[in-house]
């Protein structure tokens, strides 16, 4: 598959083999970043750890300090005396059997991020077939399970991100978008990779951050030296 001419022109400017700061990173990030809409800026983090493995799972959830730049559309699946609650933290959904029958007869997605309180897990239970692909089930590790609906949906309308390993061992993040700016971003990379190191498992051997690249939607992947970062 051949390139376009921004890509090619933005490759130049990176040195393929050089392992960059993250600050330089960054800047080279948005110095390529070149389409003609505001490119989300991504972070692809391969860690030394088998995920096969349950003692070497990576997971979890972190607020960027400068949220996404997206628009997050949240969902909630809660008993009735809690959907208010819910609705006033700014649920743009909030129920409980009636969405699981929407999404089962009319395959409908139109969430982001789905919460539910640990009452409610039996019921929708029954969606995650559907849910789990998608990487939308509620989950206690990344705080989407909880009682406390509407700190849940304050967080996630705030720019909470959930990081995963994924079956080759790398956890694939926005950290923003690029009108974000530099100094931004660097908060933003600064707080999921300081999450990702302090979730480190106890099994994990040897080198734990393998590599860490920074990325625009459109533009090439720029490295950054993985020795400086834990």
């Amino acid at each position: 598959m051949s390139k376009g001419k921004k890509y090619t022109d933005s490759a130049k400017l990176v040195e393929r083999a050089k392992l960059y700061d993250a600050n330089e990173a960054v800047a080279l990030v948005l110095q390529t970043s070149k389409a003609k809409f505001d490119e989300t800026i991504e972070l692809h983090i391969r860690l030394g750890v088998d995920s096969r493995h349950a003692d070497q799972q990576v997971r979890g959830a972190v607020v960027l300090p400068h949220g996404t730049g997206k628009t997050i559309r949240t969902l909630v699946f809660c008993k009735e005396d809690k959907v208010q609650t819910a609705l006033d933290a700014g649920a743009d959904y909030a129920g409980g059997a009636e969405y699981v029958e929407k999404i089962q007869k009319e395959n409908w997605f139109d969430f982001d991020v789905v919460i539910a309180t640990p009452d409610m897990m039996g019921v929708i239970g029954r969606l995650g077939k559907v849910l789990g692909p998608k990487g939308l089930m509620p989950n206690p590790k990344a705080g989407t399970v909880t009682p406390d609906v509407a700190k849940a949906v304050t967080e996630a309308k705030a720019g909470k991100i959930e990081y995963r390993l994924d079956k080759t061992n790398i956890i694939h993040c926005p950290i923003g978008k690029a009108s974000f700016g530099e100094e931004k971003l660097i908060d933003n990379f600064n707080t999921l990779m300081g999450a990702v190191i302090k979730a480190k498992p106890a099994a994990a051997k040897g080198q734990y951050i393998k590599s860490c690249v920074v990325a625009s939607t459109m533009g090439p992947g720029v490295k950054v030296n993985a020795a400086k970062l834990g």
